[in-house]
């Protein structure tokens, strides 16, 4: 599970570098698109707790929001 985790998160991280979406509502925004484009592409199932993938997402938005301020 922490795979995936570390695979959306890379990819959030490169949304928000593309799109300039820096604060924790756009980071929740990139964390659903990115867990939905992962069920689209079979990476991830509905049956996945993607509840958990999101929440632990949430849970390094801190870490993530620190990055950003030191330019990842």
């Amino acid at each position: 599970m922490e795979v995936i985790i570390q695979e959306v998160l890379n990819l959030v991280k490169k949304k928000m570098e593309e799109q300039g979406g820096y604060d924790v509502d756009a980071y929740r925004q990139y964390v659903n698109e990115t867990i939905e484009y992962f069920i689209e592409k079979g990476k991830i199932s509905e049956e996945d707790n993607t509840e958990f993938i999101e929440n632990r997402l949430m849970e390094i938005w801190p870490q993530v929001e620190k990055n950003i301020s030191s330019g990842y």
